[in-house]
């Protein structure tokens, strides 16, 4: 059959255009157009089929009424699905019916032609809406259509409207006995802790437990799709459960925290709260596979570690997976409330697709229990889903019932193939609810009197996901029933005798290069002398290489004449500023220890001081002038940013505890503009080495002085990182000379530990 497609897909307007111009004039229309009416009005041997032009019409206009209806499923019915496990969704307007299209009852037992767009050719308009409603408006609410790349629409509609939704979505019966497996351990977990840990805090997963048998369900995906290392960022709800069944922490730490007898390992330092902690382990599959696994740390200011996840994924791929960013998957668990509010969540989707910051796409999960701390999704955002920065970058979006697993599970898979073909993020928002307050001290009928009325009557997502095995014959009646018994008490034996053992972990490359290197430097440590100097040669190998433009590159007539003014500067044996970082920078790369530097307009630098890459003024390609220094040099990466400052400091504060052994640098444009990032100033850069015992190199360079230009612009604020000095955390610099902006770049990796560097 002929693909007609694109023309259904067509704006209705211009189809209805189109089709008054075919029956004034055929010829005159473009020959597919005309291919396509004919076919409605002649059969395959040229027969007529339709005996009048009435009947032409009214046949023409079912067919384009239909075709209108099925584009505006796939576009709105996401507006109708039933993924709210507690609440009757509110009207959003979906107009999805038939009176909507022109359609009424009478037409509903006709066969229409266009049948064939959802796999049904020849189907009644009945048969077309029941399949569409099966799909559609079920416990998915799919959003694609605002992607404008058609090859990934068309792969995601064929994968969305070509699976069977019936009898749990194609899951196999192990499948689905893991994840009742995975849901049983969530909410016997939290069953337990709440029962022994009376009124601790702990930000339960309580009515988002489906989290776990998700993350199980991605992770064993992805394994399968290439993915060797999982990154994941998170906030507080459902950490502990996350660190325990999906992360492989044993029982014992965990309660040791609980009990405060615990002593810093592998997941923490000496400062922080149990919900705030990091970890990392390396999980066997069913697969066969071995998979790592790392929870970033993070801080009560939430989504600021979503860019410290993409930096060090991205390291990652450079360091240990060759670019290849199918290795490494980025996960960013988020809040309803926290993905949708704050400001650093759209600074760093903006940054998905650029080349300083590309990671091969993050798998976003939302654990939208409808509520942030006390307040209602009403007052949180504007956006009809929390997921609105989805829609900004394009990335495919599916809202789910959290209530049912399968439907989780399956949405989960189907976005790690998205992201593993195409590259890009994807978006799954999970809806659910918190049973208990905002920590389990807190009452939420205060603020919230009718939903929790709802939740302390509704059955947990185990209860109901048992039920469904059961009736449909999946599992023996007992089996959850038994499966809970020995969960719960495997978590008392443990308890009691504080038995199971960590899981074995062997140290990666980048790790091995931290554990060379002091993990706290003294006093005598900062204070020591290090070799920093080069020699009068490897000076000269440097300078002569940077003053030379290759025969290939031919640069504006300005940066000439730039030139010129250094070589001034080189006759009388004088270096200015850009000289002492050209000769840091080269000294470092012949070194073979590599550099990334990021910020605005870094390559050329905001004074027009640096110019490390030349643009050609004839092909407009780009020269890095620090890449050709040695065949056996560093890697020297310099990225112009985007116009933020928060996301992007994260990211290289992400990049820097990845990378002991490289030069990692945010430049600012003027010192004030470090403001936008003051959170990850004073909750990573200043306080990560007390609270998670994670330590980084990261310089932050901050052009200062107020220079006439008013009380504040260019001011680095150096009384607020003054301030921040304590136990050593940070070094913060007022250079006054261009040797000694050399020796202190250089003495970045000289050090046999990392800190923190502030250039004012």
């Amino acid at each position: 059959m002929t693909d007609y497609s694109h023309i259904f897909n067509a704006d209705p307007d211009y189809i209805d255009a189109m089709y008054r111009q075919y029956m004034d004039s055929p010829q005159s229309v473009d020959p597919g157009w005309r291919l396509f009416f004919d076919g409605f009005r002649f059969g395959s041997n040229g027969d007529t089929v339709l005996k009048s032009d009435a009947q032409t019409v009214t046949g023409i206009e079912l067919e384009m009424k239909v075709a209108r209806l099925i584009g505006a499923y796939r576009q709105r019915a996401h507006l109708l699905s039933d993924t709210n496990p507690i609440r009757t969704r509110r009207d959003r307007k979906a107009k999805l019916a038939l009176t909507d299209f022109g359609l009424s009852e009478g037409d509903l037992m006709k066969r229409v032609v266009v049948g064939y767009l959802v796999g049904k050719p020849k189907a009644s308009l009945s048969e077309i809406i029941d399949h569409l409603d099966q799909i559609y408006v079920g416990k998915i609410g799919y959003e694609y259509l605002h992607i404008l790349d058609v090859e990934q629409r068309d792969w995601l509609k064929d994968r969305i409207e070509g699976h069977k939704v019936e009898n749990g979505y194609g899951l196999s019966i192990e499948k689905k006995k893991r994840i009742l497996e995975k849901l049983n351990g969530a909410v016997t977990f939290e069953r337990f802790l709440h029962t022994k840990y009376v009124g601790q805090k702990r930000f339960s997963l309580e009515g988002g437990e489906t989290t776990i048998a998700a993350l199980d369900a991605l992770i064993h995906e992805a394994s399968d799709h290439d993915v060797e290392e999982v990154i994941i960022g998170m906030a507080h709800r459902g950490r502990l459960n996350v660190l325990a069944n999906i992360m492989g922490k044993t029982y014992e730490q965990i309660f040791n925290e609980f009990e405060g007898t615990a002593v810093p390992d592998l997941s923490f330092g000496d400062g922080d709260v149990k919900y705030h902690l990091g970890f990392s382990s390396q999980i066997p599959l069913n697969n066969g596979k071995i998979v790592q696994l790392k929870l970033s740390p993070n801080p009560s200011h939430l989504e600021s570690v979503d860019a410290v996840v993409l930096g060090f994924a991205r390291a990652k791929a450079d360091i240990l997976y060759e670019n290849n960013y199918k290795r490494v998957l980025p996960i960013l668990i988020h809040g309803d409330a926290a993905v949708a509010g704050q400001g650093v969540v759209y600074e760093t989707a903006q940054m998905s697709q650029l080349e300083g910051y590309y990671t091969g796409g993050t798998i976003h999960f939302v654990i939208n229990n409808q509520i942030g701390f006390t307040t209602d999704f009403d007052d949180a955002r504007s956006s009809t889903y929390c997921t609105a920065s989805g829609n900004m970058i394009q990335a495919p979006i599916f809202h789910v019932n959290g209530d049912d697993p399968e439907a989780v599970v399956h949405v989960v898979e189907l976005a790690v193939k998205f992201r593993q073909r195409f590259g890009r993020d994807a978006y799954i928002d999970m809806v659910c609810y918190r049973r208990h307050g905002h920590n389990e001290g807190d009452d939420p009928k205060f603020t919230q009197p009718e939903m929790y009325k709802i939740i302390s009557n509704h059955p947990n997502p185990r209860e109901i996901y048992s039920k469904t095995l059961t009736e449909r014959g999946d599992v023996d009646a007992d089996l959850a029933r038994q499966m809970s018994e020995r969960f719960w008490a495997e978590l008392q034996n443990r308890l009691d005798l504080v038995k199971q053992k960590p899981l074995p972990y062997a140290y990666q490359k980048p790790e091995q290069a931290w554990r060379k290197l002091k993990k706290m430097a003294s006093r005598e440590d900062l204070n020591a002398v290090y070799p920093t100097g080069i020699s009068a040669g490897r000076v000269d190998q440097i300078i002569n290489h940077l003053m030379t433009v290759p025969k290939e590159c031919q640069p504006l007539g300005k940066v000439n004449r730039l030139l010129k003014g250094k070589q001034k500067l080189l006759d009388q044996d004088k270096y200015d500023w850009a000289m002492a970082e050209w000769l840091a920078f080269g000294s470092i790369l012949l070194e073979g220890r590599d550099i990334r530097m990021s910020g605005q307009d870094c390559k050329r630098g905001t004074f027009s001081h640096r110019h490390a890459v030349f643009n050609d003024a004839q092909t407009f390609k780009e020269y890095n002038r620090f890449s050709e220094l040695a065949p056996d040099q560093g890697k020297f990466m310099i990225y112009n940013s985007l116009l933020s400052e928060f996301a992007v400091m994260g990211f290289e504060y992400g990049y820097s505890m990845s990378t002991p052994d490289a030069l990692v640098i945010w430049e600012a444009q003027f010192g004030d503009f470090y403001n936008g990032a003051q959170t990850i100033v004073d909750q990573y850069i200043t306080a990560g080495e007390s609270k998670w015992r994670r330590n980084s190199g990261l310089v932050l360079l901050l052009p200062h002085g107020y220079a006439g230009q008013g009380p504040e612009h260019s001011s680095a604020r150096v009384e607020r990182f003054l301030q921040s000095c304590a136990e050593e955390n940070i070094t913060v610099a007022n250079i006054t000379s261009p040797a000694n902006f050399f020796h202190i770049l250089r003495r970045q990796l000289a050090r046999p530990f990392r800190k923190p560097l502030i250039v004012m």
